[in-house]
């Protein structure tokens, strides 16, 4: 479901990365402080506002292949162009089925808190990311760079510097948040006026690669504080796509919910 809420925060966050050139770009001071793994009702905060795009009937009913040890699986596509185009080569391949089925957006939290239902029950429904191919080909460029390959996963990207390589941070309702973008060109426009900013160390601030399932698992387990600063960017696709369901200022209506997967 694609939430009102949900809309109101991610085009605040875009506005927020649309004055990056009067935010204030800084860097994460690393901390030793200890704090418990963030409950879930924080880690769905984190992903709440992320869009993705699943294939589901009429009904609602997730599209579903068979995996290894004949899992049921159904793809969760990071791109609606891309659920998009899977939708349109199916109907090539299998008219019949791809007239029962459309591309149904839904909150990665949502999501999760399927996967998180699911995790003790048999036979139970997995969801496979499905990355863009090509933050999938920036990821592999950036870890042959950096000497640490691309392991697969959705990749998110993220930059350090300064003498501690601490993360890169921009502000956002008056706090330092350390965002990790799902599109590549989005950080480099950040590091790019950070360089701007400054200069005495834009030579010190590198790219990394880490995929998005390694940090929902590291946001449930690990007691690093940093981690309350994390922000997940969306790409400019799925923002403009918020912004398109957005109601009219001052209509008093609010886009009709699509329906959530597996209900």
């Amino acid at each position: 479901m694609i939430h009102i809420n949900m809309i109101k925060s991610l085009i605040r966050w875009s506005a927020t990365l649309g004055i990056a050139g009067t935010a204030f770009i800084g860097i994460a001071i690393t901390e030793n402080l200890t704090a418990q793994a963030l409950p879930q009702e924080e880690v769905l905060k984190k992903l709440d506002p992320v869009p993705v795009f699943t294939i589901a009937d009429e009904q609602g009913a997730p599209l579903v292949a068979s995996g290894e040890d004949q899992a049921k699986v159904a793809g969760v596509f990071i791109s609606q162009n891309d659920a998009n185009q899977f939708v349109n080569e199916l109907k090539t391949k299998n008219p019949e089925l791809a007239s029962k089925v459309k591309v149904v957006p839904v909150s990665l939290g949502e999501i999760y808190k399927l996967s998180a239902s699911a995790k003790n029950q048999e036979n139970a429904l997995n969801f496979a990311y499905v990355p863009e191919p090509e933050a999938v080909d920036s990821a592999k460029t950036i870890g042959e760079a950096n000497k640490q390959p691309y392991q697969g996963g959705v990749p998110l990207f993220v930059a350090k510097g300064g003498e501690d390589k601490g993360y890169l941070t921009i502000e956002r309702d008056s706090q330092q948040v350390i965002p990790f973008f799902f599109d590549k060109q989005q950080l480099e426009e950040m590091v790019a006026k950070f360089k701007q900013q400054k200069p005495e160390i834009a030579n010190s601030v590198n790219i990394e690669v880490v995929p998005l399932e390694g940090v929902i698992e590291t946001l449930e387990t690990s007691e690093d504080k940093m981690l309350e600063k994390i922000v997940l960017v969306p790409t400019t696709e799925s923002i403009q796509f918020l912004q398109n369901v957005a109601p009219a200022p001052g209509s008093g209506t609010t886009p009709a919910p699509a329906t959530t997967p597996g209900q």
